[in-house]
């Protein structure tokens, strides 16, 4: 593998971990009790989260059309 396919790879996986603390964070302070399908559970806060993560990272060249 060569270095720049790493350093692709952290970054993305980056992304992922940095959305899933975003969800989780977004629950402990802002979710709701009441309810709500996202929001008011940690492990549905979290993995959408990591799901905005994985839609952020995903890889696509300079002007957004497939290889």
């Amino acid at each position: 593998m060569e270095r720049t396919g790493r350093k692709e790879m952290i970054i993305q996986f980056a992304k992922i971990l940095a959305g899933g603390i975003i969800g989780f964070l977004y629950y402990q302070f802002i979710g709701c009790n009441q309810g709500c399908a996202i929001t008011g559970s940690p492990i549905n806060s979290t993995i959408y989260g990591a799901v905005m993560g994985v839609i952020l990272a995903w890889p696509t060249n300079k002007y957004g059309q497939k290889k």
